[in-house]
């Protein structure tokens, strides 16, 4: 375990935030000495089923110092750089991405956030469908569907639903999932002020675990599509809705598309 926490550790990228007691470069300098105790606090994280409280803060900050209070929508979540999380956050996100490999959990039409697919091979498989739909003398009608905000309108209870139904996630390891996503704060900061602590309700963070989480949620839409006789192909919230008719059908596919 240590091995692979020190792995996990060298590998991490140099930044920090103001949530962070040791700057991230520090700690890869005496990664030797550190190792053992953070492999403590991985171990005693996993076992213990929870993800310390205080590794649950996290920053809104401006990506243009001269943005105002109208524009904080646009503020980027910097979701806790706090470093030890980000290391435990890993190490789960290694074995969960072990147990959804070896079980196929993710749908083949998910191509964001796992080895091997990205928004080339969503191009692909749509371009290759919609040529081979042709051959044939089809044509091919497309939606495109986009989710605002998707990774902020999570709902906690439906993913830890699905986590449990879907991938078979039980005991400590669904203790840790709910502990990740509950009890989140979150804080805005803006000209040297910060605003009061409010909790978040809603969404999972875009950092280490939590595109893997998203797609997890989302995994359960192919089969929900394929109902309907459409094929879809996806990269996170973006999803490809197509079909493929003879011409003179496209009217009436049309309809069936838009519903």
């Amino acid at each position: 375990m240590e091995e692979e926490v020190c792995h996990i550790i060298m590998s991490s990228p140099v930044k920090s935030c103001s949530l962070d007691p040791m700057l991230t470069f520090m700690i890869c300098q005496f990664v030797d000495l550190l190792t053992p105790y953070v492999t403590v606090i991985v171990k005693s994280s996993i076992s213990q089923g929870r993800l310390p409280q205080s590794h649950e803060w996290c920053h809104l900050v401006s990506r243009n110092q001269v943005s105002t209070p109208l524009t904080w929508r646009i503020f980027n979540q910097s979701q806790t750089y706090r470093f030890v999380s980000k290391v435990v956050e890993r190490a789960v996100a290694r074995q969960l991405n072990d147990h959804i490999t070896k079980n196929g959990l993710l749908p083949r039409s998910q191509s964001a956030y796992r080895r091997h697919h990205s928004t080339e091979t969503t191009m692909l498989r749509v371009v290759s469908d919609a040529l081979t739909a042709a051959d044939r003398r089809h044509v091919t009608l497309l939606g495109l569907l986009d989710v605002p905000a998707a990774f902020d309108c999570v709902n906690h209870q439906l993913l830890l639903q699905r986590l449990e139904k879907h991938c078979g996630l039980h005991g400590s390891v669904l203790r840790w999932m709910t502990s990740y996503l509950a009890g989140r704060t979150q804080q805005v900061l803006y000209s040297g002020l910060s605003s009061e602590a409010q909790r978040v309700s809603y969404g999972i963070p875009q950092s280490v675990l939590g595109p893997l989480l998203f797609n997890l949620h989302l995994a359960s839409l192919s089969s929900v599509v394929s109902v309907h006789g459409l094929n879809l192909h996806q990269y996170a919230d973006d999803c490809q809705l197509y079909l493929s008719v003879p011409v003179d059908d496209a009217p009436s596919a049309v309809t069936r598309l838009s519903q």
